[in-house]
């Protein structure tokens, strides 16, 4: 179906795409940092199934109605940054597990982390263009597959390199943040869920900033 040389190419510009500081990255490490490595490879599992729905959508001509309906563009930025915002505020109100108390909210759940991802890169506009411009361009079309089959292979191909790119990162940042907690931890842990609170709400504006 692909070519190597072709099929390299699409791979090396896909990790780099994908290392690249962007607002997946910010949510992942947020996620990482503020619970752990397992919830931060949780996390990136989500944000990599995102991908996804997104390759489908493109494939499938879905994600067209995004690139030419501003309604239908500007509807799903609303919806991803109401998201953001209502992340942020289960932020600022969490509890540090820490700091002792039978009213402190349990830390989110594995599923719950990864749904999160999911409803995060899927809620973007951008992401969606990203894949209707970027998976044709890797396409054959004197290949005897169509396009839209290529395409689903190579978002495949795309999402395969995220979790590797994002999973790694995840634990790690995860894994960084644990040295810091412990027994007594729960300022850090106040400061933590603060500083996510932020970001998020940063994400937020930023989103609805987007222009197509």
């Amino acid at each position: 179906m692909f070519e190597w040389a072709n099929l390299s190419i699409f791979l090396a510009t896909a990790v780099v795409l994908t290392i690249a500081p962007g607002p997946d990255l910010v949510f992942l490490a947020t996620q990482s940092i503020g619970n752990g490595p397992r919830a931060g490879f949780a996390t990136a599992m989500g944000l990599s199934a995102g991908n996804l729905v997104h390759t489908l959508a493109a494939a499938l001509g879905v994600s067209v109605i995004f690139q030419t309906s501003a309604a239908a563009f500007t509807a799903l930025k609303i919806a991803g940054a109401v998201y953001l915002l209502y992340l942020a505020y289960k932020a600022f109100r969490a509890v540090p597990s820490d700091d002792a108390s039978e009213t402190a909210p349990e830390v989110a759940s594995g599923r719950s982390l990864f749904w999160r991802g999911v409803l995060m890169n899927t809620l973007n506009p951008k992401v969606a263009l990203f894949f209707l411009a970027f998976l044709p361009q890797f396409t054959i079309a004197s290949a005897p597959e169509p396009i839209w089959q290529q395409m689903l292979v190579l978002g495949l191909l795309f999402t395969l390199q995220v979790v590797v790119v994002f999973g790694s990162a995840g634990l790690f940042a995860g894994a960084i943040s644990q040295r810091f907690r412990g027994k007594g931890s729960g300022k850090f842990g106040r400061y933590a869920n603060k500083v996510v609170g932020v970001v998020f709400v940063g994400l937020a504006v930023r989103l609805l900033l987007v222009e197509k």
